[in-house]
């Protein structure tokens, strides 16, 4: 029987669950134990890619197509597994399930309601779904970490809140657990412990017990002894059973931190996680796991040499945009044994106009550029702040300054170089078009005076934006020769054919990229059929990197991602990036399972449509480039 641990939050939203589940499946890892995760988000929309990042954080995409909440990103990183889009619930997709099956008849005319339909369709759901193998060894899961969104007491959760607590009668005591994540503010000094009483106080009523309760403190103050006795005392929990987790150096202390509280020994006792039967090789893989985490974490507290990133973006006001970059910039940092800075840099602020608008914020955009050791432009949409990417990537090019662009800051690149470097050349050939005002047909009109360098792929939908992008694992072919020579290839181990995730709705021109290669661009990966550029690297610079592709999706901590541990390494120093180069093809192992790493031509043989084949209307969206 496959044992189930609920997170659920009070107080706030954002408070840590997704860390604190992924952490609890990471120690639970360590004792030999083959842990999935599955996260509930109470809202209508059926996924996560219709959502703006400056609201909701970054949409994170699956091996299946599947665009989802961030918090998938932090179960795949700490619990090294490949999920499905059905490890995302929603209220939309759970409504559209019973509705469908209403439709055809499935209730045998009864009348359709909450309960006990919608709350049995969400159970069957997570039963379905952690059955699922999620890791290298192809065997079902032993534990289900099910983390549920939201706040407890929200009107939208109401339904989910009710199927967990049948859930736990019908899965039977020793096979369910709860972690409640509430808040205690610090004020003056004081830890409060209202808040967290009052959260308890609503859950008990709604028919869950908490088994731990993890304080979240958001000082770096640990949990007083008084404190947690007085919330074991007023929420019916064993001191034991009130953990806290402040504020740490990195997140990546977090699982640490709840292994010295007990939290391991805890749920061993309370889920009966004895009578699991676990194969010595097992046994030795979360030793090994164990092993190199604190090796990880320890070593981190050592590092006194630093390498500075500047992020040119456009939703920097708020970072959880851009989770799964940082995320891959600290591993790579990491892996590197430096201290991981990163310059904010809204790309508007680094665009002429602002000069005379607002000349501080032009200068000290420009400062952060400038005195970077490497210079990042991410995935993003739509033209806001477009002129700004493309300067930063101009300066990082002439001045030999590592850079990596990412989807958008992929096409961005293959735009300037079109401008600066081919639209110069262009304008003394008539036998080459003139590019000085190269754009993409997302930001405007093609025309004879700004030819559409990157156009709207033809396959993909204009009228549904929900889930209609290329998404996905998808394949990258380099070219014959660059074995010799390519940076980013001898990353991926020298690899001929590599795997990355994509969620993107504009490419390369197709007409244009023989002109682009022959003025001196190459274009070193491409799709199977070689009609998609999807990597681009320049031969004479310390490190000049774009893909089409989010490689920054499949980076793990103890795996990092090949292009940024590449651009990462570049930014530390030339002898830096040989290093890792050299142990990259030696150890250097992908991330995703064998029966995922299938060609998209025998996918289309075999019939079977892939994921963005199948329009789903869910309104009008953003959408990465």
């Amino acid at each position: 029987m496959t044992k189930y641990i609920l997170v659920s939050g009070g107080v706030v939203s954002g408070i840590g669950k997704g860390v604190i589940a992924s952490s609890t499946g990471l120690l639970l890892k360590t004792a030999g134990l083959k842990v999935t995760a599955i996260k509930i988000d109470p809202y209508m929309n059926i996924d996560a890619g219709t959502m703006r990042p400056s609201e909701h954080g970054e949409v994170y995409v699956l091996n299946d197509g599947g665009e989802v909440d961030l918090d998938l990103g932090n179960y795949e990183r700490y619990l090294d597994v490949t999920l499905s889009r059905d490890n995302n619930i929603t209220t939309g997709k759970v409504y559209r399930d019973v509705i469908e099956k209403e439709r055809r008849g499935d209730y045998l005319g009864k009348t359709v309601q909450i309960v006990p339909h919608l709350t049995n369709a969400i159970q069957e759901w997570i039963e379905r779904v952690s059955k699922i193998p999620a890791d290298e060894t192809g065997t079902e899961p032993d534990v289900c970490i099910v983390e549920l969104g939201g706040t407890v007491g929200d009107i939208e959760s109401a339904p989910f809140v009710e199927a967990m607590r049948q859930f736990q009668f019908r899965v039977g005591h020793e096979n369910f657990a709860l972690i409640h994540v509430s808040l205690v503010p610090d004020m003056h000094g004081e830890q409060k412990t209202k808040p967290t009483q009052t959260t308890v106080h609503a859950l008990r009523g709604l028919g869950l017990l908490p088994d731990l309760i993890a304080c979240r403190l958001t000082v770096s103050k640990p949990l007083e002894t008084a404190t947690k006795e007085k919330i074991s005392m007023f929420c019916h929990v064993h001191p034991d059973q009130v953990i806290g987790v402040h504020d740490l150096a990195s997140v990546y202390h977090v699982p640490l931190l709840l292994q010295s509280q007990g939290i391991v020994k805890y749920l061993r006792k309370r889920l009966n996680l004895d009578s699991v039967n676990i194969s010595p090789a097992m046994l030795e893989r979360g030793q090994s796991i164990e092993n190199r985490w604190k090796q990880m974490t320890t070593g981190q507290e050592r590092f006194f040499e630093t390498v500075s990133i500047a992020l040119v973006g456009k939703y920097t006001d708020f970072k959880d945009s851009y989770m799964s970059v940082v995320k891959s910039l600290e591993h790579s940092a990491l892996r590197c044994q430096r201290r991981l800075i990163i310059h904010w840099v809204e790309s508007e602020n680094l665009q002429p106009e602002m000069q005379e608008q607002e000349p501080a914020k032009y200068h000290d955009a420009w400062r952060l550029v400038v005195g970077a050791d490497g210079i990042l432009v991410p995935g993003g949409f739509g033209s806001r702040g477009i002129e700004g990417m493309i300067l930063a990537i101009k300066w990082a090019r002439e001045q030999k300054k590592p850079f990596l662009g990412i989807c958008l800051g992929f096409q961005c690149a293959v735009i300037e170089w079109c401008r600066n470097v081919l639209g110069l050349q262009g304008s003394s050939s008539t036998n080459i078009l003139l590019y000085i005002g190269a754009n993409s047909a997302e930001f405007v009109p093609d025309s004879p005076s700004s030819p559409s360098v990157v156009v709207f792929m033809p396959e993909i939908s204009k009228t549904h934006m929900g889930g209609t992008m290329r998404l996905g694992l998808r394949p990258t072919v380099f070219s014959e020769g660059t074995e010799s020579w390519s940076k980013v290839r001898a990353l991926y181990a020298g690899a001929g054919k590599i795997w990355e995730r994509h969620r993107h709705r504009y490419e390369i021109s197709p007409p244009h990229v023989e002109q682009i290669e022959a003025s001196g661009l190459p274009f070193i990966g491409k799709d199977e059929k070689g009609e998609r550029m999807q990597c681009l690297e320049l031969l004479d610079h310390p490190y000049f990197v774009g893909l089409q592709a989010h490689p920054e999706f499949c980076t793990r901590p103890l795996n990092p991602s090949p292009p940024f541990l590449g651009f990462v390494a570049a930014a530390c120093g030339p002898s830096v990036l040989q290093a890792q180069m050299e142990a990259q093809r030696k150890t250097f192992k992908p991330p995703h399972p064998e029966h995922a790493m299938v060609s998209e031509a025998l996918l289309r043989n075999e019939g079977e449509p892939l994921p963005t084949e199948t329009p789903q209307a869910n309104g009008v969206a953003n959408g990465s480039a």
